[in-house]
């Protein structure tokens, strides 16, 4: 799943696809590279963020899902947002997917939109919306999870699930993603990722989403030293991605789609078989 930030404010690459063209140009350069998806958003979900309005995110994602389906790309497309009106439009557009960072709690009517176009929804583990929330590293003190963040998470992702599927969403359409990076510190991080194959028992594909986030910069980090810049960071979010690949997760976001390419299908290759069929 190929990123493609339509923002100026992005962490790592905000400001790179602002214009249609590019945007196209972006896409294009992905299916290149092997993407199998590409995943656009308008609204960008770094710690401190400010919020966009819908009609904002519109006037940023409509010409651009416009220029990349003119430009000849077939991929689908997931469009990143909370908001109903906002997911209704880009799949008019031409966007085939959604990707609600919210799980599908901030626009009640968005698990009812899915349903009804019967598209495909990714919903994702927070514990608080970006603008509340703090770069991993940074924390003042760890947020706190009853029963540990694993347990926690699980059972947040269980639940926006079945809130899915009531709202008439095929419990096949459904992508889950522990939220990697959102309302968790580094280490917490690292235990969701170590524990990855927990969330399997719901049954669902689990997304991950480590691309140059801060924890990766800080576990890849010198001992002493500040972690390397967002854009600096592929290297060890490639070998997040390989970890997280052997230990379940089955979709990847990222920003260097042609590395994370490479790298998960060495480490298919490398394993053995039967390791997939539970997947």
């Amino acid at each position: 799943m190929t990123i493609l930030n339509i923002t100026p404010d992005s962490f790592s690459d905000g400001g790179a696809h602002e214009r249609p063209d590019a945007a196209a140009s972006a896409a294009i350069l992905a299916v290149q590279e092997g993407a199998d998806l590409l995943d656009v958003g308008a609204e960008s979900t770094r710690p401190g963020a400010e919020r966009i309005p819908a009609e904002a995110q519109l006037a940023r994602l409509l010409p651009a899902i416009r220029a990349i389906r003119d430009a000849g790309v077939i991929l689908p497309i997931t469009v990143d947002t909370t908001l109903a009106g906002v997911a209704e439009a880009c799949l008019d557009a031409g966007a085939t997917a959604i990707n609600d960072v919210s799980g599908g709690t901030e626009d009640p009517n968005l698990l009812a939109l899915a349903a009804e176009r019967r598209v495909g929804i990714v919903l994702m583990h927070r514990l608080a919306p970006p603008d509340r929330d703090s770069y991993s590293d940074r924390y003042r003190s760890a947020p706190s999870y009853d029963g540990g963040v694993v347990a926690s998470v699980k059972d947040s992702l269980a639940r926006s699930l079945e809130r899915a599927v009531k709202a008439g969403i095929a419990p096949e359409a459904v992508l889950l993603d522990p939220g990697l990076g959102f309302g968790k510190t580094v280490e917490q991080n690292l235990e969701l990722v170590r524990r990855t194959g927990e969330f399997l028992a719901l049954g669902r594909p689990i997304l991950s989403g480590a691309s140059r986030k801060s924890f990766v910069g800080r576990a890849g980090a010198t001992p002493g030293q500040e972690p390397d810049p967002p854009a600096a960071r592929d290297a060890a979010s490639v070998a997040f991605s390989v970890l997280h690949f052997v230990n379940g997760a089955s979709v990847f976001r990222v920003h260097a789609t042609a590395m994370h390419v490479r790298a998960v299908r060495a480490a298919h290759a490398a394993l053995p078989s039967d390791r997939w069929a539970s997947r």
